[in-house]
């Protein structure tokens, strides 16, 4: 029943829109460029937040597998000093389910009819055809034509150029992305020093953050404010090299923490774009974006949870609105421009707890409820 849908990109935004519409009886296509579920790793632990996450996943009625999926005690968070000083540990009371993002992509690629996702589709040009109508061409050579089209494909959205003229700019901080597996055998001082969730050791510009994985791997991301030239120099190609290089930033750190550089695997460069606070644009007939096509933001324990509910309240609102996309296009715009302004505001504030000249005590502070809730 209803307008076939189209979705570029199977992350969570993107399935969990299509498992709602699914849910709902609505039929939906989703392209993925991957080449399958397993094409590359899927990122590391999640918060799932009440409001967002969690509420997407009931309206998708996956709560129970979800369940399955959460990780005891990775709540858990401390912040450390540069000399490895425990300044703030708790225990992980906050109340926010940790799970593995690939197993999260996982149950809801599995709560979908075999077909519904199109591996090795990769979108290249997007045209209108008029009428509300969209043709998207793929690598392949293949085309297809839709009457509603979602762009759900992230920070380079080749769906996004419909709607806006936005280009994500770089923030001018990266991360640097190691694991260190086997740590409670191998690595027994860094694994300490994690603790059993989320461990934040922090300087002005610069951090080293960790997060207790399955398996007792960690997994960690290392932020450093620099310019693109900067990071361009190192030989990410040459990895010993690489992690030495990044590990004088933090000369003088405790070797527990800078083990986590030096003694993990091949680090892994992560540049950090953002679109404009409050990007927004003019209702385009048959089309809209979700997640970082929409709102891409500097990281901020987030992205998955706004991609998630932006997800469910499109999916929502075209059932709400069977034969009327523009009332439905219309009805999701509006709650969520608001909704991503504000959480990008509220990143923004987040980084300068984490990288500014008050760190880490201004985090500390918000963590202990002297500025908000974390």
């Amino acid at each position: 029943m209803g307008t076939h849908v189209t979705i570029i990109g199977a992350g969570l935004g993107g399935l969990t829109l299509a498992r709602v519409l699914h849910v709902h009886g609505i039929p939906v296509t989703v392209h993925e460029a991957e080449a399958s579920p397993v094409a590359r790793p899927q990122g590391g632990m999640l918060d799932i937040h009440e409001d967002s996450g969690l509420r997407a996943l009931r309206a998708a009625g996956l709560t129970d597998g979800f369940r399955g999926l959460v990780l005891e005690g990775r709540e858990a968070t401390r912040v450390l000093a540069p000399d490895g000083t425990v300044l703030f540990d708790e225990d992980g009371s906050r109340g926010r389910p940790e799970v593995l993002r690939g197993e999260l992509r996982a149950l809801l690629l599995d709560s979908l009819p075999a077909g519904t996702v199109r591996w090795g589709r990769k979108a290249g040009g997007v045209r209108p055809l008029g009428g509300g109508r969209h043709e998207v061409a793929f690598s392949d050579g293949t085309t297809t034509v839709t009457d509603l089209l979602v762009g759900a494909d992230g920070a380079w959205s080749r769906v996004r150029p419909l709607l806006s003229d936005a280009v994500p700019e770089y923030t001018g901080r990266s991360f640097v992305e190691t694991w260190l597996t086997g740590s409670g055998t191998r690595h027994p001082a860094s694994a300490k020093a994690v603790g059993g969730g989320s461990m934040f050791a922090l300087a002005p510009g610069r951090g080293i953050q960790a997060h207790r994985e399955s398996g007792g791997t960690l997994h960690t991301y290392v932020a450093l404010s620099g310019t693109r030239e900067w990071f361009d120099a190192v030989d990410f190609t040459d990895p010993p090299a690489a992690a030495a290089r990044i590990a004088r930033e933090f000369e003088g750190w405790a070797p527990e923490l800078t083990a986590l550089i030096t003694e993990g695997t091949a680090p892994v460069l992560r540049v950090l774009h953002a679109l404009p606070a409050g990007h927004r644009w003019d209702r385009v007939p048959g089309v809209t974006l979700i997640g970082d096509a929409a709102h891409l933001s500097a990281p901020n324990g987030e992205g998955a949870n706004l991609a998630m509910l932006d997800g469910a309240e499109l999916g929502e609102a075209v059932a709400a609105h069977p034969g009327d996309t523009e009332a439905a296009l219309a009805a999701y715009e509006e709650a969520m421009f608001p909704r991503s302004a504000a959480a990008a505001a509220d990143g923004e504030e987040l980084h300068e707890l984490l990288f500014g000249d008050t760190t880490p005590h201004g985090l500390i502070s918000m963590f202990t409820g002297g500025a908000g809730d974390a």
